[in-house]
């Protein structure tokens, strides 16, 4: 799977260093052609094709995290009158 983002991110190098060492080109194109060309379309793909694993991992801790304890009680309940009340004197 990262063998073609890899691939394209070398050949975005060799463009960005054919440009800084052109005599007409410059650093400044070099450093826009490698992140226009290279970084920013390589990193959008990646997000994109990484968005069926985040949705798996989320359903993943939802699953985990609605499932009850071991007792199957609800945690840290009150049972019966054991919490006494508190009123205001009058």
């Amino acid at each position: 799977m990262y063998i073609v983002p890899i691939a394209w991110i070398y050949v975005t190098l060799m463009m960005a260093v054919a440009e800084a060492s052109s005599s007409n080109g410059t650093v400044l194109g070099a450093i826009v052609t490698f992140v226009l060309y290279g970084l920013m379309p390589v990193a959008l793909v990646m997000y994109i094709m990484g968005t069926p694993a985040r949705r798996r991992a989320l359903r993943a801790r939802e699953a985990a995290s609605s499932e009850p304890d071991a007792g199957g009680h609800a945690p840290a309940a009150a049972e019966g009158d054991v919490v006494p009340t508190v009123r205001k004197e009058p």
